[in-house]
């Protein structure tokens, strides 16, 4: 599918989203996007990581919104596919979500605003949210109020970066090189926020913007696809390692922001059942990367850089 050309001129955002066998959420995601009001120009690039099924016929109405375009490649993983995203976007910011979030209404539009205002910044973490529908959407708003208060630093950056709703200026992108590093099939992110953190940068907070992360499993499937994604990690935080860029969380904090859960679970919207789910989320993921590493099924070691809670 060829993007259509609503202008010469080139769009402000280039809209970035790899998705593979998630058709279905990604109709929602491309529907909120159809949605936005206010907001400059916009290109939207579907990077198909080769998926078991073609593109559905759905995605075709929504080219009649947006210049819209769909590209397939063989099944590389998330990061291979979000560079073939980048190299062909147009924008001049590269605006990256996954194919499981919806944005609200004014998103792009608020993030424009923001990144007018920060000239002298490159990198933009949107404000993300969780499906409270749901107890394992619930869950996720628990773990993404949490960071998002506690990784966030006095002067408005933060150190924290999730793929699902980040922003950066095309110029600092390398484009030919490749933004994300392909060796990192899960926890790509926090690789890249470890690469800007070794240069001293962080991303600016656009907390006006939202992004809803709407998980489309039940609690079993969430567990399973749990595993895979801290074995897939495992790899990425040996990366981490090698670079000698500390991005965990002190004890102290840890101890502070368990407190802090568990008090705001006491909230009838939250529920503690959302924090004995998300514990049960992280507990596991844990004893993944442990097994893994005891087991000798990965080279190298990570005790610089265990992940600040997953993104």
């Amino acid at each position: 599918m060829a993007a259509l050309d609503f202008s010469e001129s080139a769009p402000q955002f280039s809209v970035v989203i790899a998705t593979y066998n998630d058709w279905g959420p990604l109709e929602q995601c491309l529907r909120t996007l159809g949605e936005q009001s206010g907001t400059p120009k916009f290109e939207v690039v579907v990077v198909d990581d080769g998926s078991n099924d073609a593109a559905p016929e759905f995605i075709d109405k929504w080219s009649s919104h947006f210049p819209l375009r769909v590209e397939r490649q063989a099944h590389e993983g998330i990061s291979a596919a979000r560079n073939h995203g980048v190299r062909i976007a147009q924008g001049s910011v590269l605006v990256f979500v996954d194919a499981d979030c919806k944005l609200q209404k004014n998103c792009l539009a608020t993030l424009n605003s923001t990144i007018e205002q920060h000239p002298e910044d490159d990198y933009f973490q949107l404000r993300m949210a969780g499906d409270c529908a749901g107890l394992v959407g619930r869950a996720e708003e628990l773990r993404l109020i949490t960071l998002q208060k506690y990784m966030l630093e006095p002067g408005g950056y933060i150190r924290y970066l999730n793929t699902a709703g980040f922003a950066i200026r095309r110029e600092k992108a390398d484009v030919d090189g490749g933004l994300f590093d392909p060796q990192a099939l899960r926890a790509e992110d926090t690789l890249f926020l470890a690469n800007l953190m070794q240069v001293g940068k962080l991303p600016w907070f656009a907390s006006e913007a939202m992004v809803n992360h709407s998980i489309p499993l039940s609690l079993g499937m969430c567990l399973l696809k749990d595993i895979r994604s801290a074995y897939l990690e495992g790899h990425t935080y040996d990366l981490i390692a090698s670079k000698g860029v500390k991005i965990r969380v002190t004890h102290r904090e840890r101890m502070s922001m368990l407190r802090f859960m568990w008090k705001l679970s006491a909230e009838p919207s939250m529920g503690k059942a959302a924090f004995f789910v998300l514990a049960a989320r992280q507990t596991l993921r844990f004893v993944i990367l442990l097994i893994t590493d005891f087991s000798g099924m990965r080279f190298g070691s990570r005790a610089a850089a265990k992940p600040v809670e997953g993104n």
